[in-house]
């Protein structure tokens, strides 16, 4: 760390704080990143990929395919409780995947494929360097199990065919897929097809903004592990050891799950949305290119699940599908799995959603209540040493290394460490984290109103503003504003009183920053889900109460002063880190005196 020229005990935990919370910033505002001018959804997603077309080959007739010009086109419809899907015998084409049991944020269907923004075929080889597309071929029907299971048969040429089973379960939103090429002519002995499967991701939310931060291409590989595309830009990959891919829409997901571990995935993600164009429909497009082996007996199957990003319905599944929840990396995540999803749900069983985030808030709280109490006595020490503190920094204001040895001196006698303090904060920064990333990606919430909030997991807008304002938004939301006050009276409690002038701190004027992290508080979290705004304006209002408590009947101010006096009467014990660099500090000054001379 580069040293500054204010005392780096007294300040190390607020730029541990601010360092975090800055990368934490950077880190989701980076989707906030203007696209380049994007192409028109149509040309792309309709546009016939240069491998679907039939590739003339001179060992290969193509005279032979037969083309039905009068082929009339079918509709197939799959169904049950959750999902309802309809299927085109022109191409075997997905035309629309509706989840029944949910709508957007404008209280409409909810579609997950629509209005042909989505591809989902197969590149089949057919000679040597030669392909057909399946969305070239015309299928003829065969229902098996009404509204349940449906073939799809193709005709490739006199001597090959493709055949489609496609099978809904019941209450289930798990569908299977099942490929079957038929080769009387065995041309090749295994065959090794490509699965294209793209398409662009529905806005869903009232803030696109919020909801694209969430909405990602992810994948699972090497059987337990996970990853995802940047959320901002274009971006392409290709991966090995897959296991699953997903096209994530925040709170709503399309899964491809293999049966095998599969390599040489071509993967991208393109972002549509931008701030400017806060009606859009589309958030981001997706693609994955899949390479499949088929069986010696010219077959492969694999299951793909249309529904919720909910972590607990994935984790059900026990195929590692709720891998693709964003919960957070290392012991965010830890805390997320363990302690916050099921206390959560366990609270959501007897409680509104909007009275269990408070009742959550209060256990949390409750938890680290000793760590607020060693910060505030620590506060309370340092306040009754600043005076000493002052007459040191004047008296040795031309000798740096002097001040900062009788500093330490002055700690070491009266038993305060300013380090207690700082510390109790740092061990914090592991709940704050998780409980950020919880909100966002707590599916429960969706939907579930709490006083004027009529969403937890949106913003909950007071008043409509009819423009857009850079970071900020288009609306006003209620929650953030009331997080921001608490913050700024919890600031103004904990720094207000111990609040150095800019010649003492380096030039750094603490008042600026006292009202900066309650600004920056308003502004990022304007487009949040108002259930995290609401945590922390509860968090807050709580850690004001606590410490008024310790306050005014915990701690007593005079006997802290009186136990202050008694420990520099003591004499002052070897050892420790704080004496291995008191006498650090004893030889560099030993040093400068001799260099003097």
């Amino acid at each position: 760390m580069e040293q500054n020229k204010f005392d780096p005990l007294q300040f190390i935990g607020f730029l541990l704080i601010s360092a975090i919370l800055m990368f934490w910033f950077y880190d989701n505002q980076s989707n906030m990143i203007e696209n380049q001018q994007q192409e028109p959804v149509e040309s792309v997603l309709n546009e016939t990929p240069e491998t679907s077309s039939i590739i003339n080959d001179s060992s290969y007739n193509t005279d032979t395919i037969d083309i039905e010009e009068n082929f009339k086109d079918e509709i197939i419809t799959l169904e049950n409780d959750n999902i309802l899907i309809e299927l085109s015998t022109r191409g075997a084409n997905l035309n629309k995947l509706l989840l029944k049991n949910f709508n957007n944020y404008n209280d409409e269907p909810l579609f997950l494929i629509d209005d042909n923004k989505s591809i989902f075929n197969y590149n089949i080889p057919i000679g040597r360097n030669s392909t057909i597309n399946s969305a070239d071929l015309n299928f003829t029907s065969q229902i098996i199990k009404r509204n349940s299971e449906v073939k799809l048969t193709g005709i490739i040429d006199q001597l090959r065919s493709l055949e489609l089973t496609f099978k809904l379960e019941e209450n289930s939103s798990l569908v299977n897929f099942d490929v079957k090429l038929n080769d009387t002519n065995k041309y090749e002995e295994n065959y090794d097809i490509e699965l294209i499967w793209g398409r662009d991701s529905f806005r869903n939310s009232k803030s696109i903004d919020y909801e694209n931060r969430y909405t990602a291409l992810s994948y699972g590989f090497e059987e337990k592990k996970d990853s995802y595309l940047s959320v901002a830009g274009t971006t392409n990959k290709n991966i090995n050891n897959v296991n699953w891919v997903s096209f994530r829409e925040h709170f709503f997901s399309s899964i491809i799950i293999l049966n095998d571990q599969i390599d040489d995935v071509d993967i991208s993600s393109e972002d549509l949305a931008s701030n400017e164009t806060l009606d859009n429909k589309f958030t981001k497009r997706f693609k994955a290119n899949i390479p499949l082996s088929l069986d010696s007996n010219n077959n492969l199957s694999f299951q793909m699940y249309f529904g919720p990003t909910d972590y607990e319905t994935l984790k059900q599944y026990n195929l590692n599908l709720e891998n693709s929840v964003q919960i957070g990396w290392g012991i965010f995540g830890w805390l997320n799995r363990f302690i916050f999803f099921p206390l959560f749900s366990f609270l959501t069983n007897y409680f509104s959603y909007g009275i269990s985030i408070i009742l959550m808030t209060i256990i949390v709280k409750v938890a680290i209540a000793p760590l607020t109490y060693k910060s505030y006595l620590s506060q309370i020490k340092m306040k009754i040493l600043k005076p000493e503190l002052e007459v040191i920094n004047e008296k040795f204001k031309d000798d740096p290394m002097k001040k900062q040895q009788e500093t330490m001196n002055l700690y070491t006698k009266s038993g305060a460490n300013p380090m207690s303090g700082c510390l109790p904060a740092f061990l914090q920064m592991p709940l704050f984290f998780a409980l950020f990333v919880f909100f966002p990606a707590a599916f429960s919430l969706r939907g579930k109103s709490f006083l004027w909030a009529d969403d937890l997991s949106s913003y909950d807008s007071i008043l409509d503003l009819g423009f857009y304002i850079p970071l900020y938004g288009d609306h006003v939301s209620l929650f953030p504003i009331l997080a921001s006050i608490a913050i700024f009276f919890y600031t103004r409690m904990t720094t207000g009183q111990q609040m150095m002038p800019a010649s003492q701190t380096g030039g750094v004027n603490m008042k600026v920053i006292m009202y900066l992290m309650p600004l920056m508080m308003l502004f990022f979290f304007n487009n949040y889900a108002s259930g995290l705004s609401l945590y922390y304006f509860i968090s807050n209002v709580l850690t004001i109460i606590l410490m008024l408590i310790i306050k005014n009947f915990i701690i007593d101010d005079n006997k802290i002063l009186t136990q202050i006096e008694e420990n520099k009467k003591k004499p002052v014990k070897a050892g420790g880190f704080r004496a291995r660099l008191q006498k650090a500090l004893e030889e560099a000054e030993k040093q400068k005196k001799s260099r003097s001379k």
